[in-house]
Formats: structure tokens, C-alpha cells, sequence
């Protein structure tokens, strides 16, 4: 399984990073991590999806559109 990080951006205080993994079966599967905080303080959410999807940039593109509705809502607007 091979793991690609994509280029990471800020979204108001998150710090959002989307993830592709390369699946056993050659599928590639969707990952978002949504980060705030720092030190000590830091919360990392990890949210994995479901679909497989047959390239990178598919997975990568469904990645990016979860994100809308999984910031908090005066951010997501």
C-alpha cells in the first residue's frame, strides 16, 4: 500500500491534508485529516472514505469535497 500526501492548506484555524492510499487490489482510496491547534493542544481528525475509485486524482478530487462538510459550518459556508 503506498500513501500519498497531497499539498496541505489552511481553511480558517484548520490545517487540512488529503491523503491517497494505493489499495492491495490496485484501487485507491480517500483520506482527510483535518488538524487545529498546536503543542500540546493539537487535535488531528482523520476521516477515511469508503469509495474506491480506479486513479489518484479521483480519490484525491472526492478527498477535497468531503471537506466542505466536515469543517465546522461558519467555515464551511
Amino acid at each position: 500500500m503506498t500513501t500519498t500526501l497531497e499539498k496541505t492548506f489552511s481553511v480558517g484555524k484548520f490545517l487540512v491534508s488529503p491523503f491517497t492510499h494505493s489499495t492491495e487490489s490496485g484501487d485507491y482510496a480517500a483520506s482527510l485529516s483535518i488538524r487545529s491547534g498546536r503543542g500540546s493542544g493539537t487535535l488531528d481528525r482523520v476521516f477515511r472514505f469508503v469509495p474506491r475509485f480506479s486513479c489518484r486524482d479521483e480519490a484525491l478530487q472526492y478527498a477535497l469535497n468531503q471537506c466542505p462538510g466536515l469543517l465546522p459550518a461558519q467555515l464551511a459556508a
